[in-house]
């Protein structure tokens, strides 16, 4: 299924009674509902419109009409993309392991891209520029996608800090203020260490921002800002594979969009991060 039906299937138990009644709907009758007005989708799935709004925004879209458009999106990218994600099986040949591994990262991109909205990565963006401090925090695996967008920072020259230890996280979330923002990363949203840390940084009044799976999540509702990722890992989830791969995306777009907001400040300061460690490590000589 696509990450938006993946996502509520996910997240049935935790609905209310008629939210689960129009869940049900819309996972069996998926592009039927991307025809549907809104008064029609409430009539056909046995709810109200204001269940279908209260739906909605519970899973972060920004109204109904969105929903449909991002719905169809991905049911139009499974129509040509490989039905299902590849999951570890034994005495997998390599070289079927190979397109494996390479249609679940495709499809991982591709339904996260689909997810993204422009308004919120424009945000978001504007937000990391306009910081005095920014703070990114994650354990684990987003730990190492945390590490990965700390060292594009410090090469912008951005006052920048990175913790994957929790105490830390809450620590320096202490220290922060309205100029300065949190970016916390978590694929479930769910990380109790990882709430506590923003919760800490939003009393000290931090812009705070999340990076965690599709659907409705306690990190996702707590920030001021929030980026989404397809929820489609199940088997493969043990490997943590196309979940990093979809994090390191939508942060790499991040990463790009500053570049891109404030060209003339920061190419220079690539550059010259570049041409110093090119200076500074210089490959050893043989002895």
């Amino acid at each position: 299924m696509p990450g938006i039906l993946v996502a509520l299937q996910d997240a049935m138990a935790d609905l209310h009674q008629k939210e689960q009644q129009l869940a049900e709907y819309i996972i069996a009758h998926p592009l039927e509902t991307t025809h549907l007005s809104i008064v029609e989708l409430a009539e056909q799935s046995g709810t109200s419109t204001a269940t279908v709004s209260r739906f909605c925004k519970s899973f972060h879209f920004v109204g109904f009409g969105d929903f449909k458009l991002k719905l169809a999106a991905e049911l139009a990218t499974r129509r040509s993309a490989a039905p299902t994600y590849q999951d570890i099986v034994a005495d997998t040949r390599i070289a079927d392991l190979i397109a494996g591994v390479q249609q679940n990262h495709l499809r991982s991109i591709t339904e996260t891209g689909q997810l993204l909205d422009p308004a919120m990565l424009e945000r978001t963006v504007a937000a990391l520029h306009q910081a005095r401090q920014i703070d990114i925090y994650g354990v684990a695996t987003s730990g190492v996608v945390a590490s990965d967008f700390y060292q594009k920072l410090v090469r912008l020259g951005r006052r920048t800090s990175m913790f994957t230890d929790t105490h830390m996280q809450v620590t320096s979330a202490a220290t922060l203020c309205e100029d300065d923002v949190v970016l916390a990363i978590s694929y479930s949203g769910e990380t109790p260490e990882i709430v506590d840390a923003v919760s800490c940084a939003k009393e000290r009044g931090a812009t705070t921002i999340s990076l965690t799976k599709n659907g409705p999540n306690t990190l996702a509702s707590l920030t001021d800002l929030q980026l989404f990722t397809s929820s489609l890992e199940e088997g493969i989830r043990r490997g943590d594979m196309a979940s990093r791969i979809a994090q390191l995306f939508v942060l790499d777009v991040v990463f790009t969009g500053l570049l891109s907001s404030a060209f003339d400040t920061y190419i220079p300061k690539l550059e010259e991060s570049f041409q110093y460690v090119r200076r500074y490590r210089k490959p050893s000589k043989e002895r």
